[in-house]
């Protein structure tokens, strides 16, 4: 019916009287599934007749009409030889808004993941199936076997996949720029040795929580892809300072580097010295970190402008202090459950004229002294996070959000009022919700 709605200047026409079982077939006759056969055959004596193919015309919704018309006299039988070509002229919203309401097995064909995507594969630059639990290794091969222009991959929490779907990715497709796999199990050196031996110009990788990578596959990627720009690991427990050694090493382009809870040591993040173009550096929750490589680092990387050290236990004041004294192009600083107190950000608000974002999250020691100071001295501050200071008092904070408006203070109540006045802003009242 959606389908006839779309072709209603489709000339109308009534079908004749077919055998139940009966299906068109290309010489114009009818085709019989072995029950009945003869006494299904076309004569005066029962009545039937047989209704010959309808031409191909220029435009697609009158053949799918024709379909339909015809599914209704022969039982829909007819709907299981209907040529997936015919459905690939559609348009993507056709398919899936109009076609697809037709039968289960034309729902099956709009919506497979080939047919969706394979369509104008020689054009397609970019894919992102994140979180598509569907799509299996020998559909991404398929795909990249026919799209050798694919520069950009995502496909972020897809467990099913593995080095198959990688591995033909990085044979079939050397343009890529950008491949992001992050919580993908089942990937393993294989596929990232591949990568290295294809795709010289990837710049953009992430691998976070890909457990089965270690630092054997992690080297042959970064000797084979010296264009790296972004590389993000995150709980990577078989990737070492090896690992590091070998990026700082062979990737000198290297802007944005993430090490996120694998087991790197101070030995291993002091070879990031070497990366003069570095501007965001995550290290959160590196169990040996030590202060003099962090501070080391900051001196080093003079273009740093994003340095993540939350969850370092090791990180303390004077380690800050440096850091704000060293961090000339220094934007953001996070220090969420770091061993700081009040003299950390007494000195960020004395000695740094660029820190914009200072999150102290969690850190028990944070008084309504540093807070205050902080806001009062630091001309550049926009953003002071204390969630869970539990020694900040609420009615301090509220004083400094008055008196410093142009800076956001994070707590749970400060947070909680920000998320009611947008609630209030799009519409929503108390009155409404209870009724609903």
């Amino acid at each position: 019916q959606v389908c006839k709605r779309k072709c209603s200047e489709v000339h109308r026409c009534t079908p004749c009287k077919q055998p139940r079982c009966a299906i068109a077939v290309p010489d114009g006759g009818l085709e019989h599934d072995g029950t009945g056969g003869e006494e299904a055959g076309s004569n005066s004596e029962t009545g039937h007749c047989h209704l010959p193919l309808c031409p191909v015309p220029s435009s697609i919704f009158p053949v799918i009409n024709c379909f339909v018309k015809r599914a209704l006299v022969v039982n829909q039988k007819c709907l299981l030889f209907l040529p997936p070509q015919v459905l690939s002229h559609l348009t993507v919203k056709e398919r899936c808004l109009c076609a697809s309401l037709v039968c289960k097995y034309w729902r099956d064909l709009c919506l497979d993941f080939h047919f969706r995507v394979f369509k104008k594969m020689q054009n397609v630059t970019e894919i992102n199936i994140s979180d598509c639990r569907g799509v299996h290794d020998h559909g991404v091969s398929s795909l990249a076997s026919r799209c050798p222009g694919l520069q950009k991959y995502t496909a972020y929490r897809c467990k099913q996949l593995g080095d198959i779907s990688l591995s033909a990715l990085a044979s079939h497709c050397p343009l890529l720029v950008k491949v992001h796999v992050g919580n993908q199990d089942k990937l393993t050196d294989a596929s990232l040795k591949k990568l290295g031996t294809h795709c010289s110009e990837l710049r953009d990788i992430h691998l976070g929580q890909c457990y089965g990578i270690t630092d054997e596959g992690m080297v042959a990627l970064v000797k084979g892809c010296p264009k790296l720009q972004r590389l993000y690991l995150q709980e990577n427990k078989m990737v070492t300072d090896q690992s590091v050694q070998a990026v700082a090493e062979h990737c000198p382009e290297l802007q944005f580097v993430g090490f996120m809870g694998c087991p790197v040591t101070s030995q291993g993040v002091i070879h990031l010295t070497a990366l003069h173009n570095l501007s965001v550096l995550d290290l959160r929750h590196i169990s040996e970190l030590n202060n003099e490589t962090v501070m080391e680092v900051v001196r080093k990387c003079r273009k740093l402008s994003s340095l993540n050290l939350c969850l370092n236990w090791s990180i303390d004041d004077r380690c800050v202090e440096i850091i704000a004294k060293e961090g000339r192009s220094l934007k953001e600083l996070y220090l969420v459950s770091c061993k700081i107190t009040d003299h950390a950000l007494i000195a960020i608000g004395q000695y740094s004229t660029t820190i914009e974002t200072v999150d102290a999250g969690w850190c028990k020691d944070i008084t309504d002294q540093g807070a205050t100071q902080i806001a009062q001295s630091s001309k550049s501050l926009r953003y002071l996070g204390l969630m869970r200071c539990d020694k900040v008092n609420e009615e301090t904070v509220e004083r400094l959000v008055v008196q410093y408006p142009h800076i956001v203070f994070s707590t749970v109540m400060q947070d909680c009022k920000r998320t009611l006045e947008r609630a209030y802003q799009m519409g929503w009242s108390p009155n409404t919700s209870n009724s609903s």
